[in-house]
């Protein structure tokens, strides 16, 4: 029995050292996360909370409190763009040197609870005014992204892994011989886990509003259209990864590659208000950015298709760009 038992490790070991992309792709993945992840959030001191002040730029020596530690100052010069991040909890708190000793806080905001506090130290003298519009809730915020995150999952890894099982199984090679075209078969896969994930995506808006009863100002039926081309977005991402590998390590891999900057990087746990603007700027290429904003921003705001027409149009035009390379790069068999 141990002989037989060594003889297959032997050779599940030699499989897995022959298969050159799947062996070069395990040893740089750790080290590509952790650099990737020490530019975004390396330094010596990350700021805890984030602080607006009314100025077009921020002189440190203007205020006491502008010297606190672990706070990171941004400067938001429109009055009214300012007052709505701090309903949204994209900063925990506004302060105006233009005025000193006036502030506006959330009150709803457990961290715009603990920057008012280290304020009024600093500056006892200092004045909260009155926040126009609704205070919304951190959950109010993140349940946008919790939905992101999920549709995120289902639409890269349901797909990708049942093509990819599709292809060892050997079922891809039998419809080869039938008249099916690579862009039939791979637009039969895209609607079906699309009808999947908005059946689960409409029973998770429905039944988690019913228990915390989230904030929504915006129309029901543009956030189906947001879902809907954000959805096939996704799903097309996920077949371009699966269309041409046939294995498991590599596809789980590349996959992985994708959903952790995305996790990271789209805004689905905390604003990237006041991040640098190359991580600003690498968060707007992925598709699930754009669901966010746009879902955000109807939700929280009541925007409507104009306001959101721009992630509207990168998202149909993803979805169309990654579905046709999918099918132009797709094989039915193993070389």
């Amino acid at each position: 029995m141990i002989r037989r038992l060594l003889s297959v490790l032997h050779a599940r070991n030699l499989e897995f050292l022959r298969d050159r992309s799947t062996l070069i792709f395990t040893l740089l993945l750790p080290v590509l996360l952790v650099i990737g992840m020490g530019f975004v959030f390396g330094g010596p001191e990350r700021p805890l909370f984030k602080v607006g002040v009314l100025a077009d730029h921020i002189d440190r020596q203007a205020a006491p409190f502008l010297r606190e530690r672990y706070v990171e100052f941004i400067a938001v010069p429109d009055l009214r763009e300012a007052l709505r991040k701090v309903t949204h909890q994209q900063i925990d708190l506004l302060l105006d040197l233009r005025a000193p000793g006036r502030y506006w806080v959330n009150t709803d905001s457990p961290k715009g609870y603990i920057v008012e506090k280290l304020l009024l130290a600093a500056q006892p003298t200092a004045r909260r005014q009155p926040v126009s519009g609704a205070a919304l809730r951190y959950v109010d915020w993140l349940f946008p992204g919790i939905l992101g995150m999920n549709m995120m999952f289902s639409c890269l890894f349901g797909v990708g892994y049942v093509v990819l099982r599709y292809r060892k199984s050997g079922f891809l090679k039998r419809l080869h011989a039938t008249p099916l075209s690579a862009f039939e078969f791979l637009s039969a896969q895209v609607l079906s886990r699309l009808a999947l994930i908005l059946i689960v995506t409409t029973i998770l808006y429905v039944g988690i509003g019913a228990i915390i009863g989230f904030h929504s100002a915006g129309s029901i039926l543009l956030l189906g259209l947001l879902a809907i081309l954000g959805a096939l977005s996704m799903i097309a991402l996920g077949l371009t990864i699966a269309a041409r590998f046939s294995s498991e390590e590599l596809v789980g891999g590349l996959l992985n590659v994708l959903t952790w900057p995305m996790m990271l990087l789209s805004g689905i746990w905390f604003s990237l208000e006041g991040s640098p603007r190359w991580v600003q700027w690498v968060a707007n290429i992925f598709p699930l950015t754009h669901i966010l904003n746009a879902a955000r921003a109807v939700m929280l705001d009541g925007a409507g298709v104009v306001q959101i027409a721009p992630h509207l149009l990168f998202l149909a035009a993803t979805a169309l760009a990654f579905l046709a390379f999918g099918a132009w790069s797709f094989r039915w068999r193993i070389d």
